[in-house]
């Protein structure tokens, strides 16, 4: 019972219980677009309004408080608004209580982040409130340092959790910093190995960031957590939370002549330490420095130096032998970053010498260090390392594929092979011009005639004109250039690339381990066995190559990282692709039932958006397939 101006007392619980209904029934929006502008005007300088507003909200019936306390939350332009709107509801209040400390925070994602600043800041306005808001920053940092929630939450809830985090760092005060300050270090050392284990770089830059900004606040002395990743509008986004978002009722609204005297009153300190008013920064120089200046030599006019090259002082390399010679053996840099350069194009202009010490080469290549910074090194190196697989494949392919598995590789060195094996299949694959060069420009006859002499091609010409001259068109469409063609490749290769990178995966090593910690690379060869699948379209192995890579699937279907089941479906889409379908009826039929079964399963469970997008456009293909082969006539 609330006592108002006219000397009435009046009970809300009944609009209480209207507004409740009103909200349960799917009309909240309607309803507090209204109702809360009205009651932001009417509490912001009455404190009757604001006890009635307190008391509105604390009647509501608790199965219809959910609602209710969303729709507030949401509607409120601000956290101070929201905190005269719900007062201290959520201290009196167990299931309002849960929905903004629980429900909102934990156990739903989609909200934006003005509504997770309107939350939690009305969670520290109050130092009744501020002790929830403690509690549920060690409860999302619980959450967000969990291995299992890593691995098994979408990167849409962990991104949220991340900001969630973010704001109620903003929002803690020196001596709350002070007495957790522990258990923030521990959460933060826990958290930051967990998002760097993962295999998706969201999820990796995600735990960087949060780890800085806990590192921030907790380091008084010393240097702080620093990593490098890439600056972009949603790292900006993310590091701005840490800067609390004003409040509405600080700065009030000014008469224009109040605004133009603190405009007046916050002109940059530096002018009060240099004493001078405003209108003296202009900076006049002393006699004595003037003359120096004229004396100077700034009026001289440069030399245009914008087309100058440096001077080589080494020679490239001219024979393959002798870049062998300089990566193993020399000292020189200079002539060792030489031949990094010209060993691509040394090997692709003599490919006959090339494979007589192609094996040479690919092993040189892969154990290649860099030495000095040369720009560009990474690339070069994977350039001379595909032009040595294409010239040379089955050897090359056999050693490469060999050295995936082996003892003391580097995860690196592991995943370059693949890169490698992908790109050369790739160019491998794709068809080739033979024997002339063909201009894009120029609209290729389809018949190849034989030289005619001068006055053959004037007629020729005339008559072209005047057909052209006498031609009506309604439309003209681009000019086709006729695309190269050739055989591909890789038809008679594709075994030789996929068959023993699908061998050996369930075997660990001392120093690797595929189905354990090195999930990575795991994902990584599970994604490269999709494009090499892909790749190996109308060749004869192409039903085995099916057939195992369905098996393999198979056995890794269950695996907790989300990078990983995204290459297993992609596996799943490169057979169904590659595979002709009457080949899929007959000898994988079984295996396509299973999948099937599967992809249903993850269409309806699996929590990455991206497994259950691939998971049905797979679905879809098999349905597309089916139609197709009840078309066709028997």
């Amino acid at each position: 019972v609330c006592f108002i101006p006219g000397g009435l007392d009046c009970s809300v619980s009944f609009v209480s219980q209207i507004l409740g209904k009103v909200c349960i029934r799917g009309r909240q929006k309607e309803i507090l677009s209204v109702l809360v502008p009205h009651l932001t005007d009417l509490t912001k300088s009455d404190c009757i309004w604001q006890r009635i507003c307190w008391r509105l909200v604390e009647c509501v019936p608790d199965r219809w408080m959910e609602a209710v306390v969303l729709g507030f939350v949401q509607k409120a332009p601000g956290a101070d608004v929201l905190s005269r709107l719900l007062g201290n509801l959520v201290v009196k209040n167990k299931k309002a209580q849960f929905v903004v400390t629980q429900k909102m925070l934990l156990l739903q994602y989609g909200y934006t982040t003005a509504v997770l600043q309107n939350l939690l800041g009305y969670l520290s306005l109050d130092s009744l409130r501020r002790a929830l808001m403690i509690k549920v920053l060690q409860e999302l940092l619980e959450t967000w340092g969990s291995s299992s929630a890593v691995k098994h939450s979408p990167v849409e809830q962990q991104q949220y959790i991340s900001k969630a985090i973010l704001i109620c760092l903003s929002h803690l005060k020196e001596p709350e910093i002070e007495s957790c300050r522990q258990e923030l270090l521990m959460s933060m050392m826990e958290g930051v190995k967990c998002h760097l284990d993962s295999s998706l770089p969201q999820i990796r830059r995600l735990g960087m960031i949060v780890a800085e900004s806990i590192s921030s606040k907790i380091t008084t002395d010393g240097p702080v957590l620093k990593f490098q990743y890439e600056e972009d509008d949603e790292a900006r986004e993310l590091k701005s939370l840490l800067v609390q978002a004003p409040l509405l009722s600080v700065l009030p609204d000014l008469p224009d002549n109040n605004r133009n005297e603190n405009a007046e009153a916050a002109l940059p300190a530096v002018l009060e330490s240099n004493g001078k008013s405003p209108t003296e920064t202009t900076h006049v120089m002393p006699d004595g420095d003037s003359d120096a200046e004229l004396d100077s030599d700034d009026d001289l006019v440069p030399y245009d130096m914008s087309e100058d090259k440096e001077l080589k002082k080494t020679k490239a390399p001219v024979y393959i032998r002798d870049c062998i010679e300089v990566l193993t053996g020399s000292e020189d840099l200079d002539k060792w970053e030489e031949a990094v350069k010209a060993l691509e194009g040394l090997v692709r202009k003599n490919p006959a010498a090339a494979r007589e010490v192609s094996v040479e080469l690919a092993k040189i290549l892969l154990h290649l260090e860099e030495k000095t910074c040369l720009e560009g090194f990474a690339e070069l190196r994977q350039k001379a390392q595909v032009a040595v697989l294409t010239t040379d494949p089955i050897p090359v392919a056999q050693y490469l594929t060999s050295q995936f598995y082996s003892l003391n590789y580097s995860l690196r060195q592991r995943i370059d092979i693949l890169d490698v094996l992908v790109l050369a299949a790739r160019e491998l694959s794709c068809p080739k011009a033979h024997g002339k060069t063909k201009h894009s420009g120029a609209q290729n006859p389809c018949i190849q005639l034989l030289p005619e002499s001068d006055s053959s091609k004037d007629w020729r010409r005339i008559v072209d004109e005047r057909i052209k001259s006498k031609t009506r068109r309604f439309a003209k469409g681009q000019s086709q250039v006729e695309r190269p063609s050739g055989p591909n490749e890789f038809s008679s290769l594709a075994g030789h690339f996929f068959f023993p990178l699908i061998q050996n995966f369930d075997r660990p090593l001392a120093t690797f381990d595929l189905l354990g910690e090195d999930h990575f690379v795991l994902g990584r060869l599970v994604h490269t066995l999709a494009v090499l699948m892909y790749l190996a379209v109308n060749t004869m192995a192409v039903t085995a190559m099916g057939k195992a890579l369905l098996e393999f699937v198979w056995a890794l279907r269950f695996h907790t990282d989300s990078y990983v089941r995204q290459g297993l479906l992609s596996c799943v889409s490169s057979v169904l692709l590659s595979v002709p379908a009457e080949r899929l009826l007959q000898d994988v039929t079984e295996e396509l039932l299973e999948t099937r079964l599967w992809l249903e399963d993850v269409v309806e469970k699996d929590p990455d958006g991206d497994c259950r997008r691939l998971a049905l456009q797979n679905l879809l293909l098999m349905e597309n397939l089916k139609k197709k082969l009840e078309t066709v006539p028997s």
